[in-house]
């Protein structure tokens, strides 16, 4: 039988992917909340505001914004203390919190194929700031689908470090992001008065709030499913409150809020086009820095997730910085075939499909509590619980249901009804 520790090399580039997070390496709370905040003050966030802006007046889009992040707020705070708990990334935990051995498998698949989806979209915006910051320089036209290629191939040797290096790209591009927007929204107030953006007709298609409501979700259930992945670093549930309320005021609504606002200043939902408006290629430039650590906070919970599965279902355990690549590889590939276009549609599916999982993890873990005794047993002996069920076929059922009451059920607000069906059903 193979132990469970890994040489002090491994540890560098595995992460320890498959095993419990030492609590001697735990890292302090402002560290982690760093890298939670930079999976919100991103290029997505703000994408996600200036399309509820561009289809909703001020109100309704700020309203969807404060529900959304309710509902999150419960999933992420309930997942993540179980996550700090146990010393397990997601993927791990949720085979023994509702899916077992098999079911955690197909849960890091499909964790990982979303992620890679947002790493194309990402990757794609960053491409387009590239594109759009060197034929203004050089007065040419550049082909969007080679710089994609390159940018997408940067940002996946980035990762390689595993949460090192995640730290270190956040630690610069936040900062960059919270300059470009300070500058943009001052320039937008410049011309436009706040009472005139907060009161005005959205410019584009009517959007309704249950929509609006399951786009922000959609925009963070992965991010808040994969909570586990971040917060098994935390040395307490003190740090991991913090983590989850502290990124979500400043992240989702903040950073929502100037999106929604831009939206009605520029007329528009398309991201650059109002950043090249309100800052000039200096800010298309910090912006494209901004977006890489988004893109390694991606493909790091992907790389756990798939190293997860094969582990799981081949038996074979692989190194997260070989999958990173992989990942990285494919999701440059959805960026190069034009994945951002279809982002409103991706936010609507992740929506559906994946609040049944959160619901299944914290109603099995905190609730239910079928496997916490043999967690005890085994987090005391630092390793991990030598016995799981195979695939519950009440969680199967489960997330039908909830996928489908997602689907099909029209009345009221999508996410919530999903969340409720499925884990009700539980």
């Amino acid at each position: 039988m193979k132990k469970n520790k890994i040489s002090s090399n491994e540890d560098i580039y595995d992460d320890y992917s498959t095993q419990r997070f030492p609590k001697n390496k735990r890292d302090p709370m402002w560290k982690v909340l760093m890298v939670q905040i930079g999976g919100f003050v991103a290029l997505s966030q703000f994408m996600l505001g200036a399309e509820l802006g561009y289809g909703m007046n001020f109100y309704h889009a700020v309203l969807s914004t404060i529900l959304g992040s309710v509902i999150l707020q419960f999933i992420s705070f309930g997942l993540g203390l179980a996550g700090q708990k146990e010393g397990l990334p997601t993927s791990l935990l949720s085979k023994w919190a509702g899916f077992g051995t098999i079911g955690s498998a197909i849960v890091g698949l499909a964790f990982a194929i979303s992620l890679i989806g947002w790493f194309g979209i990402q990757n794609s915006v960053f491409a387009e700031g590239v594109v759009q910051i060197l034929n203004t320089i050089t007065h040419s036209s550049l082909n969007y689908q080679l710089i994609a290629t390159i940018t997408g191939l940067l940002v996946t040797f980035s990762v390689i470090f595993g949460f090192k290096g995640l730290s270190w790209t956040t630690n610069i591009s936040i900062p960059a992001f919270i300059i470009v927007m300070g500058f943009a929204t001052y320039n937008m107030l410049k011309g436009n008065s706040l009472s005139h953006l907060a009161t005005m007709v959205a410019p584009g298609a009517a959007m309704s709030m249950s929509a609006g409501i399951t786009m922000v979700t959609g925009n963070f259930i992965v991010g808040a499913i994969i909570m586990p992945d971040i917060t098994r670093r935390t040395k307490n549930g003190r740090d991991v409150f913090w983590v989850c309320v502290i990124g979500t005021l400043v992240g989702e609504l903040g950073v929502n809020i100037i999106g929604v606002l831009m939206a009605h200043a520029i007329g528009s939902k398309e991201i650059m086009p109002i950043i090249y408006q309100l800052t000039g290629a200096l800010g298309i430039a910090l912006i494209v820095l901004s977006s890489v650590k988004v893109n390694d906070m991606n493909l790091y919970s992907a790389s756990l997730n798939v190293v997860n599965f094969f582990r799981q279902v081949f038996k074979v355990t692989l190194n997260r910085s070989v999958m990173t690549v992989i990942t990285g590889i494919l999701g440059t590939v959805l960026s190069v075939i034009g994945l951002i276009d279809k982002f409103q549609g991706f936010l609507t599916l992740l929506g559906v499909v994946f609040p049944p999982i959160a619901a299944i993890m914290v109603v099995d873990y905190w609730i239910l509590k079928t496997d916490r005794k043999i967690l005890a047993v085994s987090r005391h002996k630092g390793e991990l619980p030598q016995t799981s069920s195979k695939l519950p076929v009440m969680t199967v059922i489960a997330w039908i249901i909830g996928i489908l009451v997602g689907q099909f059920v029209t009345w009221g607000v999508q996410s919530i009804n999903v969340l409720f069906a499925s884990g009700l059903t539980y």
